[in-house]
Parts: C-alpha cells; structure tokens; sequence
C-alpha cells in the first residue's frame, strides 16, 4: 500500500496562474454541479490533469472536496422540494460498497503500470463514459426540444415498475415505486465510477431517470446527497492511503462552493430539456479533449513513438478544448438562467417592490 501511495503523490507547483485557474475551474465544476447533479466531477478531474496533476491525485483531491460541495447544493435542491431523500440513501447504500471496489481498482492498476498507466486508465474511461453517455443524453434533449418540453416516461423504467419483485420501495418526490433490486446496480456502478475517475453522476443521474423513472430535476438533485455520502467515506479511503493533495481541493472546493449555489438556483428558471442539453455538451467536448491526452500516455508508457513536438501540441491542444468546455458550460446555464428569468410573470410582491 505504501508503495501505491509514493508512486500516486506527484503534487504540481502552485503559481498565481495556475490557482486562478483551478479557482475557476472549481467555480465552473461547482456550477455545472448545481445544475445537472452530476457533482461536476467531469470537469474538475480533467481540468486538474490538464495542469499536469496525476490522475490519481486528482481523482482523490476531486473526491474529498466533493461531500461538502454536495452537502450544499443538496441542502439547497432540498429547499426546493427537489430532492428524494429516501431514494438518495437507498442508492448511497450500495454506491458506497462502489466506492470500496472502485479504489481498488485504480491501486492495482497504479502498482502495476504506474501513474502513466493510471492517467491513461482515466482518459480512456472518461472517453468512453462520455461519449456513450453524453451521446445519449443530448439526442434525447434534441428530441424533446424539437417534440415537446413535457417529460415522458422512460419505457425501460415503466416496465421496471410494472415487476413485482420484493422489497418494493416508494419514492414519493420522485413518484416512482420499484423493486430495490433494480436500484442496486445503478448505485453500485455509481459508487465505482465516483472512486476510480471521481465520476458517478454520468450513472446515477441517468440512471434514476431512464432505470428507475425519475424526472430528470429529481434525479439530479438526488444525485448530490449520493455524492456527499460517496465522497465523505471516499475521502477517508484516499487520504488513508496519501494520494489526497489538500492544496487542491481547498482551491477547488472554494470556487465550487460559489459556483453550485449558483447553479442549484439555475434549475428552477430553465426547462428540464436544458439540463440534458448542458450535460450533453459538455461531455463531448471534455471527451474530446481526454481523447487528445491519451497519445502522449501512451508514449509514457513506451507503448507508441511520438515527437516532444506532437506530444506538446497533443497535450495544448487538450488543455484549450478543456478551456472550451469550461466556458461553455458557464455561457449556457447563465445564458440559460439569464433569458428565463427576463420571461419569468412579476409576481404581485416583485411588482409592488417596483411601485
């Protein structure tokens, strides 16, 4: 175990433009976190490589900021009635046996091929999560967008809940009533994604919404309160084991607390279709930009022969598609926030107060 942790702590230098950067970067994590539940890890883990942060530590320094992130834009959805706290726990559950497995994954994978092989591990997997995922979830925003703005049904969860299959459970804020089995997986995948690329909410938001049936304001606000529970017992599992750097999830941590405040308050101006639209998006150009990284990885591992040329241009080339992605995200839920507001009815006290 001592030996994973040496290999894994590889901190970075901090100078004024690289804790502006991670300030905004957590800021635009925090935000995006707020609006689609997704903890906004796919934007801070990639964010943090970019800079040159191994991708174990920014998986564990990603995981420890992200329970008390979450803690707050849950509290906040919660206000709002949007959060089903039953369901949350239930997935927690099993998301945190997830977590366990997850990190032992990325240990045996960090033992064996070292950080190289670990930081290909992590682009490859968000490549693929992102692409099938964020690939789904934006053709399914485009037909809305171009059908209705009434959210159906998923057909995979009606006929779910149509099976009989004890312990039943009932979610009331989400209006959902099924079989604890099926909401097994769903939490377990989460739990393993979170711990191994600091990701679970490209499983647990689509997965309460298309497995289970809930609306897509219910799942991602549930979403929050299972990253609070996976990234407070994931925390203590990475820190254990040294790969947490404190510097940065402090920085990151700062910017997401002002950022998922933001964001929480976001999803209740915009149509549901605008949250898939945004996590749609983003998760392509972030795929986009893992995709670049991946060349140079393999080039660590001696795997392909590549040029110190190819290879920088490989890697500023990732880094401004992350950049992209970034601004982005922030344009579109502001934008987003911003165009739903100006159409929002005055209410009677907002037309006095102008009187």
């Amino acid at each position: 175990m001592q030996d994973v942790a040496q290999q894994a702590v590889q901190f970075i230098d901090l100078n004024a433009s690289v804790v502006l950067f991670l300030f905004i970067v957590g800021f635009i994590g925090g935000l995006v976190s707020g609006f689609i539940g997704s903890g906004g890890a796919f934007v801070l883990t990639p964010g943090m490589m970019s800079l040159g942060v191994s991708g174990t530590v920014a998986v564990a320094s990603n995981m420890c900021h992200k329970f008390p992130k979450a803690m707050v834009g849950a509290y906040k959805r919660w206000k709002y009635g949007q959060v089903d706290l039953k369901l949350g726990l239930v997935m927690a559950a099993s998301a945190g046996v997830g977590v366990l497995v997850g990190i032992k994954i990325q240990e045996m994978i960090l033992h064996r091929w070292g950080q190289a092989g670990s930081n290909l591990y992590v682009s490859l997997a968000f490549v693929v999560v992102l692409v099938t995922v964020g690939g789904y979830v934006f053709r399914d925003a485009l037909q809305m967008m171009r059908g209705t703005i009434k959210v159906t049904g998923s057909t995979l969860a009606e006929r779910l809940q149509q099976i009989h299959l004890p312990p039943m459970l009932t979610f009331n804020t989400a209006g959902v009533r099924i079989s604890l089995w099926f909401t097994l997986p769903i939490g377990f995948l989460t739990g393993m994604l979170a711990a191994t690329i600091a990701v679970g909410g490209f499983i647990g938001v689509p997965g309460m919404m298309y497995v289970i049936g809930a609306s897509s304001i219910v799942a991602s606000a549930t979403e929050l309160v299972i990253a609070f529970v996976m990234g407070f017992f994931g925390s203590l599992k990475w820190a254990w084991i040294g790969m947490v750097d404190i510097r940065l999830t402090l920085l990151i941590l700062l910017g997401s607390l002002l950022g998922v405040q933001l964001g929480a308050i976001g999803t209740t101006y915009v149509k549901e279709y605008m949250i898939k639209i945004v996590m749609g998006i983003i998760m392509l150009i972030v795929a986009v930009s893992r995709g670049l990284a991946i060349p140079g990885y393999l080039r660590d591992l001696r795997l392909i022969s590549l040029s110190d040329n190819t290879a920088w241009y490989f890697s500023k080339a990732s880094f401004l598609l992350m950049c992209l992605a970034l601004a982005v995200g922030a344009i579109i839920i502001i934008g987003a926030m911003i165009r739903a507001k100006a159409k929002a009815p005055v209410t009677a006290e907002e037309g006095l107060e102008h009187v």
